[in-house]
């Protein structure tokens, strides 16, 4: 038995619902069109070699084909050859791909050595890439220390000789492309900097060395190889100022600085004749306490003597005669101090 025909209704639903995925197809079709059409000239103009499927993959993987198709006509307008993966895998980590296409691109016009992985790297680690090149192509100056520190204007140092000194310094500082993963950074070779230039003037005789020859401190720094394990390569050091602390408005610095040596010599030597003296009196005192023990020992032997009398009366050592014959010497002797000004008085009985 032959089977029965589809109800018109169901054939004209069926039809239209192909011809809205028609139309809906169509439409997103001139969308992508109308949107990657333009990019998709360009590549195909500058030799980029990126279809136009690619540039609906980009879409679909959130990546900014814009930036993408530029920076990839840019390196091979430059003759730099980069994947169009590579590019898309450095967006989608987070880099920057314009940055790092152009910072190839100086590298390239400046004869450096830098390949695409170690570009991507160092933007990666948080690095300009792009202002890493141009520092190596030109030179930054830095100073030290730094000016944006608060209370850090100037340098303090000492010299042998006692004299403080102030000390500013211009650091001009390549950038090593090789280091700038993992090396030091600005505020390092700032420090470094400082440190050398304090104990290179802290190792002069005078500070008039310094102020004669500052080029010397400029030279032991340089010569200390400060820019170890730092991003940078230091090309120069020089010393914008030099002077000694304090005075920078005094003419005559030589004359000021021998006026103040020449008081704190004298407030030294009056401190050490006070000290002699103090010495010297003290010795008075102790002298004179050791004499009053003395007399005192005296006194207390003299104290002895009658009693030693009386003993040698009752043990019949001692005779009245013997002891009436005493008591004349005694006088005698206290006439002749009287009469000779020795001031002597006449022994007292026992």
């Amino acid at each position: 038995m032959p089977l029965a025909a589809p109800p018109l209704a169901a054939t004209s639903t069926f039809i239209f619902v192909l011809v809205a995925v028609g139309v809906l197809l169509l439409f997103v079709i001139l969308i992508l069109v109308f949107k990657y059409f333009a990019l998709w000239i360009r590549c195909i103009t500058s030799g980029a070699g990126i279809g136009f499927v690619d540039l609906i993959a980009m879409s679909l993987r959130k990546i900014n084909a814009q930036v993408i198709v530029q920076s990839k006509i840019a390196a091979v307008q430059a003759g730099i050859t980069v994947a169009t993966r590579d590019l898309e895998a450095h967006y989608l980590a987070g880099g920057h791909v314009a940055q790092v296409i152009r910072a190839l691109i100086a590298a390239d016009r400046a004869n450096l050595t830098l390949d695409f992985r170690t570009a991507t790297g160092i933007d990666l680690a948080g690095r300009d890439v792009l202002d890493a090149v141009n520092m190596y192509v030109k030179p930054r100056v830095i100073d030290c220390p730094d000016p944006k520190v608060a209370g850090n204007a100037m340098l303090d140092a000492v010299a042998m000789d006692g004299i403080r000194m102030t000390v500013k310094a211009r650091v001009t500082v390549r950038a090593d492309l090789t280091k700038l993963i993992g090396g030091a950074t600005e505020e390092t070779i700032i420090a470094r900097v400082g440190q050398g230039i304090v104990s290179a003037i802290g190792s002069s005789e005078s500070y008039k060395d310094v102020l004669k020859n500052p080029d010397r401190i400029s030279e032991a720094v340089l010569a200390a190889g400060l820019d170890a394990q730092t991003a940078f390569e230091i090309v120069s050091i020089d010393i914008a100022d030099v002077s000694v602390a304090g005075i920078q408005d005094v003419a005559n610095v030589g004359a000021l600085l021998e006026a103040e040596r020449a008081e704190t010599d004298k407030k030294m030597r009056q401190a050490e004749a006070e000290g002699r003296r103090a010495m010297a009196v003290a010795n008075e005192q102790e002298m004179k306490a050791k004499t009053q023990e003395n007399q005192a020992k005296v006194v207390l032997a003299e104290a002895e003597v009658p009693m030693a009398i009386a003993e040698a009366f009752r043990s019949g050592r001692l005779g009245v005669m013997d002891y009436y014959q005493l008591r004349n010497i005694q006088a005698d002797t206290a006439m002749r101090g009287s009469i000779a000004g020795t001031g002597e008085k006449h022994p007292e009985k026992p």
